[in-house]
């Protein structure tokens, strides 16, 4: 049975610190310079919105422990290295396909990594080779991005995952999850407004980011409800916004994200049906719960 009260708390604490805190840069806007470094500090203040609802809306309004965000719990290793290393692999198949179909343009000539080592020449005096420089971005979104990733994104998780999906579960898992997904992608909105992830498509944006969301929500939602912590979520979470500028780097600048080289993009959302299918396929969705296993029959004489 759904809890009404807890879950109407915590989503109007959610958007009442996290839209106010996305909107604050607007107050910038006639100053580019100050306009982005607000933008930075406010998006990234407010991906704390969620975490911060779900913490006073356990404790004040559903009187429960702290414990119940099971942050104190973590769950099989196994499901760690798929939440650091799966983004990784659905970013790259996202840009191969959208170069692939279109959406997108191989860039032999890796313009965006020639620019970038152009600005640390001049910065620096110091020519650094383009492929030691790709190596170097490549290594540290693979092992420093979701680790350090991981103190922002965990602001979402702990309410995205461990508060209001395990609130939503009585309707059902894959209801949960989409619902859960598609309230995490409108609270984007006024982000995407701004020109966040679709410059070119503010309004449109919000949309796909709903439905993108949803579709990642499973990722999500999955790495949580096999861990039973929000933990390998956040950390799955920390590996796919580290990963968010690969297709800058393959890709001739200038693509469309709405249709091609991000996760969030309409080839990257083909992906993410692709990894649900295959879910579903090999039987890890939807995920079956502590008190859905069968019980193990006594033996003779017991």
């Amino acid at each position: 049975m759904l809890q009404r009260k807890p879950l109407t708390w915590f989503l109007v604490i959610t958007f009442a610190i996290s839209w106010t805190l996305f909107l604050i840069p607007l107050a910038f806007k006639s100053n580019p310079v100050t306009y982005s470094q607000a933008f930075l500090l406010c998006v990234s203040l407010g991906m704390w919105g969620p975490g911060i609802a779900a913490i006073v809306t356990t404790l004040f309004i559903a009187k429960r422990p702290f414990s119940d965000l099971r942050l104190n719990k973590l769950g099989k290793f196994r499901f760690y290295l798929i939440a650091w290393f799966l983004p990784p692999f659905l970013a790259a198949v996202t840009v191969g396909l959208s170069a692939l179909i279109g959406t997108g343009t191989f860039d032999p000539n890796l313009t965006t990594m020639h620019q970038i080592a152009d600005q640390t020449a001049k910065g620096s005096g110091q020519v650094v080779p383009v492929n030691i420089l790709l190596f170097g971005q490549l290594a540290q979104g693979l092992l420093l991005g979701p680790a350090i990733n991981i103190f922002f994104t965990m602001g979402e998780e702990l309410g995205w995952r461990g508060f209001l999906l395990p609130k939503l579960l009585p309707i059902g898992q894959w209801k949960a999850i989409a619902i859960s997904g598609l309230i995490w992608g409108f609270w984007h909105a006024p982000v995407i407004a701004q020109g966040y992830n679709f410059p070119q498509h503010p309004y449109w944006g919000i949309l796909l980011m709903m439905f993108a969301c949803m579709l990642l929500s499973v990722e999500l939602s999955w790495l949580y409800l096999k861990t039973r912590s929000p933990w390998a979520a956040a950390l799955a979470h920390g590996s796919i916004n580290a990963w968010g500028g690969l297709p800058l780097v393959f890709l001739i600048p200038g693509f469309d994200t709405l249709f091609g080289g991000i996760i969030l993009s309409l080839t990257g959302c083909i992906v993410l049906l692709a990894f649900i299918g295959f879910l579903v396929l090999i039987k890890q969705m939807p995920v079956k719960m502590p008190e859905e296993q069968p019980a193990i029959p006594a033996a003779a004489g017991d």
